[in-house]
């Protein structure tokens, strides 16, 4: 039998069958320049831009951002690449409201401020030692590196708005949490 859950209190043991095929697939994050969050999450953290939808009557556009593996089909058909790119697991959205990028005191609530709600993404790394070499090359701030604190062997970072971006490497932390 394949792992199905972990059970907990409040954790259904079986897969409704009306949620078969739902995928998560992304999250938002709100950004005031997209110019400069473009710039870290593409250079910094090595994503692609897969779409860019702009919403004009709204005045406001969406940046879907991943890391398809270098030999995936991307379609190139914008029509079929907005429909790929739903059907994806894993992509960050960047919304940006038209006109933040001119005010110089406006400012997105990060979620680590109180009062706390959202908290932070995750990417995993092949080798985190290089990894936090990389951000300081690139001069990104830390929020924790991984030596500090409790919890060893992962890293924070904050991207240009200030949300925090959790950093691991996946075979470092086979006994985190036990």
């Amino acid at each position: 039998m394949s792992f199905q859950t972990e059970m907990h209190p409040g954790v259904t043991a079986d897969v409704p069958v009306a949620t078969r095929g739902f995928v998560f697939n992304h999250s938002m994050l709100r950004v005031k320049d997209p110019a400069v969050s473009l710039d870290f999450y593409s250079r910094v953290l090595g994503m692609r831009v897969l779409r860019k939808l702009d919403f004009p009557e709204m005045k406001f556009s969406l940046y879907f951002l991943a890391r398809p593996d270098e030999q995936e089909a991307v379609p190139e058909e914008e029509g079929a690449r907005t429909s790929w790119t739903f059907s994806q697991r894993g992509i960050l959205e960047l919304t940006h409201n038209w006109g933040t990028e001119q005010d110089p005191d406006f400012r997105y609530h990060d979620g680590n401020a109180q009062p706390q709600g959202f908290g932070h993404i995750c990417f995993s790394v092949p080798d985190l030692a290089a990894a936090v070499r990389w951000f300081d090359e690139n001069k990104v701030d830390f929020v924790k590196r991984p030596e500090q604190g409790k919890m060893k062997d992962v890293a924070f970072i904050k991207d240009p708005d200030g949300y925090w971006i959790e950093i691991v490497q996946p075979s470092l932390l086979a006994g985190l949490g036990r």
